[in-house]
């Protein structure tokens, strides 16, 4: 089951549930869309993967199985995203 993370891993956007702009990738990191199209390139910085929308859950469902209230920040370092991108950039999804 997704964690449903609340803000952007980078940036600190807020993400909330319903936000049409949370981008995840296999792992779950998440990041807003800016973040994750533009400054990645849809390459994530820490594993390589890349991004889809969050799935939106239930408001019924949150009350079972409510959103993350963990919180990962961290700016990832220009080094770090310039060498995912490198390495993966020009290869499609399904060729990482």
């Amino acid at each position: 089951m997704l964690e449903i993370r609340t803000v952007c891993e980078h940036c600190g956007k807020s993400l909330p549930n319903n936000s049409k702009e949370a981008m995840i990738c296999s792992f779950e990191c998440t990041y807003c869309k800016t973040c994750a199209q533009e400054l990645f390139e849809n390459v994530c910085p820490s594993c390589g993967g890349n991004f889809q929308p969050r799935p939106i859950r239930p408001k019924e469902m949150l009350v079972k199985y409510p959103s993350s209230i963990k919180k990962i920040l961290g700016r990832k370092e220009q080094k770090q995203i310039n060498t995912m991108k490198l390495k993966y950039v020009k290869l499609k999804p399904e060729e990482r």
